[in-house]
């Protein structure tokens, strides 16, 4: 009893301490923000805040179902504020992606937010805000891989969010249309950018700036990222930008005429209006948009919140002017590459390419098996995401007006639960900018994955702080749009030429 007793008094004077600690910096555990006061908790034994579920926007429920999202409900009293709020509705999740909510719901419009323990209000901490990927389909911002103390201990108020997904995210039919006054569709984009005006109005009060936001997204994160560039609506939102291996997709971004041809398709199987089809439970809307034969619902050139088409906004240079860290991995993609030799891969290119085979293998060639595997990976990688990617990157440097740096992740991560082979494989990089890498299950982790993930945090909070990533003790980044030098993100980081743009151009050569 007495040693329960001393461990009581241990953790009430603890409680204490943190509390004085708290008071004299004037940060705390209750905040008030423009809907109500919140509670959070603290982690990493104190050092750090965190405000989990906050409501950016209304509940899309009922006759908000795909409107625009409309601003958060108030509240009285004390609004705890220590667990996740429910990820958006989802059907499918990739094996890595492992959630810390309740689960899927269509009430999930909520931002968390992770602070330093002396953040008080009138820090100015830099800010960056995640948007996470998972191909518009899945994901939330509760994932243990991009959340923690790592990047608030490096000096920064971190933000994660949900918005909505799949159906509920990316629908357009002629009904929809009209009620929006000739546009429909990019609801998630939309949710996106509430999310950052709730970080504009309220993240002082977390310690944080609201005129140095950073946002930052991997995959249809990134994608993300090049469309609030070009989104008159998010402008003077924020003030840098990282992108991670997403850029400017044709395959994704669809015009408003198919979203609604496709849209309006599906919505004639479900229901004789608008008003039936928001009745419909969430569950079974979600599993009639997902069933086989159903086309996917994605963002779209809808003529408002994305007025032109994205390379078109950006070859005419009406792109937000902000600094821009960008890249990809070196093996987004490698499934073609299983059992690839030089004699397939010359067959795998006449069968493609036809008349052009010859251009494919100078752009790829295939003269060995090994060589023949190595291009399999390369090629399947650019067309998945590198070249998008690049193209986003190309374009900012023709007509921005802002620093660019660009990176390529080199190093090939050991093997885990979910990815067998040693790859830098497509999302392989979240938890190195995170700081997360004991997140990942079954990793032997070596010491060089340690000494990369710690240079890369710096470098994105650096570049978070000062619009630049360089900074003491780190090998130097050259501005690409300046040099057109490339940071290798490897073992012993170094700077390179871009010696691949010919390939990117022919690929993307109509």
């Amino acid at each position: 009893m007495r040693i329960g007793r001393l461990a009581v008094r241990s953790v009430v004077v603890l409680a204490a301490g943190l509390a004085v600690v708290a008071a004299a910096s004037g940060a705390s555990l209750t905040i008030k923000t423009a809907e109500g006061v919140v509670r959070g908790k603290t982690i990493d034994n104190g050092k750090v805040r965190v405000f989990l579920g906050l409501p950016y926007a209304a509940a899309p429920l009922g006759e908000l179902r795909w409107k625009a999202p409309a601003a958060p409900a108030k509240w009285k009293g004390v609004r705890e504020a220590t667990a996740y709020g429910s990820r958006c509705m989802q059907a499918h999740v990739f094996d890595d992606m492992v959630f810390q909510d309740a689960g899927p719901s269509e009430d999930c419009l909520f931002a968390n937010v992770f602070t330093p323990a002396d953040a008080g209000p009138k820090k100015k901490l830099p800010v960056m805000v995640w948007i996470h990927g998972g191909g518009y389909s899945t994901g939330a911002g509760s994932e243990p891989r991009h959340t923690g103390a790592v990047l608030p201990e490096h000096g920064v108020v971190l933000v994660t969010i949900n918005y909505r997904l799949g159906v509920f995210g990316f629908l357009a039919t002629p009904d929809l249309v009209k009620e929006g006054g000739g546009t429909a569709g990019n609801y998630g984009l939309m949710d996106q950018v509430a999310a950052l005006r709730w970080v504009k109005e309220n993240i002082a009060h977390f310690g944080g700036d609201p005129d140095r936001v950073t946002i930052f997204g991997e995959s249809a994160g990134s994608i993300s990222m090049c469309a609030l560039m070009a989104a008159p609506s998010a402008r003077g939102l924020f003030a840098g930008v990282i992108g991670e291996s997403g850029g400017i997709a044709a395959q994704l971004l669809q015009s408003l005429d198919a979203a609604v041809t496709s849209g309006g398709a599906w919505a004639k199987t479900q229901g004789e209006s608008l008003a039936d089809l928001r009745k419909i439970p969430a569950d079974a809307v979600l599993a009639a948009a997902t069933k086989k034969g159903v086309t996917g619902f994605w963002p779209m050139t809808d003529g408002s919140f994305l007025p032109e088409k994205l390379d078109a906004i950006y070859a005419a240079g009406k792109q937000a002017h902000v600094p821009l860290l960008a890249g990809w991995n070196r093996d987004e993609q490698s499934a073609l590459s299983q059992g690839m030799t030089a004699e397939k891969w010359k067959a795998y290119a006449a069968d493609k390419f036809g008349d052009r085979a010859g251009e494919f293998l100078n752009a790829y060639p295939g003269a060995t098996d090994e060589e023949a595997l190595r291009s399999a990976i390369d090629y399947q990688s650019d067309n998945f995401i590198a070249a998008g990617t690049w193209a986003w990157v190309d374009g900012q440097v023709k007509t921005g007006a802002a620093p660019v740096y660009r990176y390529h992740f080199d190093l090939a991560s050991p093997p885990s639960q979910y990815h067998k082979g040693e790859y830098a494989f497509h999302s392989d990089d979240i938890e190195y900018v995170f700081g997360t890498l004991d997140t990942r299950p079954g990793a032997a982790w070596r010491p060089e994955d340690r000494k990369l993930s710690e240079e890369i945090v710096q470098y994105w909070t650096n570049f978070a702080k000062t619009g630049d990533p360089n900074g003491a003790g780190l090998a130097d980044w050259p501005r690409f749009d300046k040099t057109g030098l490339v940071e290798q993100l490897d073992r012993k980081i170094t700077a390179e030429p871009d010696g691949l743009r010919s390939r990117y151009e022919w690929l993307l050569k109509k």
